[in-house]
Parts: C-alpha cells; sequence; structure tokens
C-alpha cells in the first residue's frame, strides 16, 4: 500500500482510570516495542478522556510501510496496552504510515531527509517571517540549516511549530 498505509483497530480498548496520561509518556512506552519490530514511530497523536477518545500511531520503516505492517503493530502495540494500561476510558486505536508529507519533529528526522525539499513554520518570526519552504541543509547543534529562495537559515528546532516534507510528486 506503500505512503497512505492505514490500519483502523475495530475494537475500543478500556483502561483504568488513573488520571491523564502524556504523548510523551506514550511514546517513552511504545517506542522499545516498535523499534523491535523494525519501525519508527514517527509521530502519534492522542485525544484521551472525556467519552471515546483517540491514539494515532504513525509508523514507518526504510523500505515503507504497508497494510500489513500497520495491521502486525496495531496488534502488537494492544498487547503492550493492554498489560500496561496506561490510557483511562474507552479509545481507537489506529496505526498509519506518515504519508508522502511526512511530519518532521525530531534532528534525526531533518538529518535523514537532508536534501529534500520541505515546510517549516515556527512558533515565533525570524527575520520578519513564520513559515519557510526549502531545501533542507543540514542539522547542527539544535539547528537545522535550510536553503529558501537561495538564502541560508537557521531554524532553532525547538522554536518550529510544524514542519513536513514536501511530496514529490
Amino acid at each position: 500500500m506503500g505512503p497512505g498505509a492505514h490500519f483502523l483497530l475495530g475494537s475500543q480498548t478500556r483502561a483504568r482510570d488513573r488520571g491523564r496520561v502524556t504523548e510523551e509518556e506514550i511514546r517513552q512506552l511504545l517506542e522499545p516495542t516498535l523499534a523491535t519490530m523494525g519501525y519508527e514511530l514517527v509521530d502519534l497523536e492522542a485525544r484521551i478522556g472525556g467519552g471515546k477518545g483517540l491514539l494515532r500511531l504513525y509508523i514507518d520503516k526504510p523500505e515503507g510501510v504497508n497494510l500489513e505492517d500497520c495491521e502486525r503493530v496495531s496488534h502488537q502495540v494492544s498487547g503492550v496496552l493492554d498489560v500496561e494500561d496506561p490510557i483511562p476510558g474507552e479509545y481507537v486505536l489506529e496505526v498509519s504510515s506518515p504519508g508522502l508529507d511526512r511530519p518532521l519533529k525530531r534532528p534525526e528526522h531533518f538529518e535523514r531527509f537532508i536534501g529534500s525539499e520541505a515546510k517549516v513554520a515556527l512558533r515565533a518570526p525570524l527575520e520578519g517571517r513564520r513559515r519557510f519552504r526549502g531545501t533542507l541543509e543540514g542539522v547542527e547543534e539544535g539547528y537545522v540549516a535550510m536553503r529558501v529562495d537561495g538564502e541560508l537559515y537557521r531554524l532553532r528546532i525547538a522554536d518550529i511549530d510544524k514542519a513536513r516534507l514536501v511530496p514529490e510528486l
């Protein structure tokens, strides 16, 4: 299925109500399992509490992700979540590929895609602008170098609100 692979676990999962869990805590719980399986947890979204929640995982591997990968990860992650029970209330688990416009969140994401075109939005303006579209040139000491319209910008990764690859069509 390639870049658009997506799998929805149809069953609902229930957990003990122990208070709110953060996305970072869920990431730390799941990353080791996914790494052992040969997958990278690119991103996750958690809308938990207040009725039916959603836990959406975006996974990748060097040769890409297909529907069978999403199913495999969904079943394995469901087992981990059932045992650890970190999420209060009901929720639906979705596992998907990051897509062609994959998000870039961590320094290693930017480094992996040096030479690719990306769109970056900063939390606060740099030299009068918040949005940049250009080629990723490098990553060093918490900054990403990006060439935009012939000019080189150093963007602090901690100041980036959103960053995504621009799909090559």
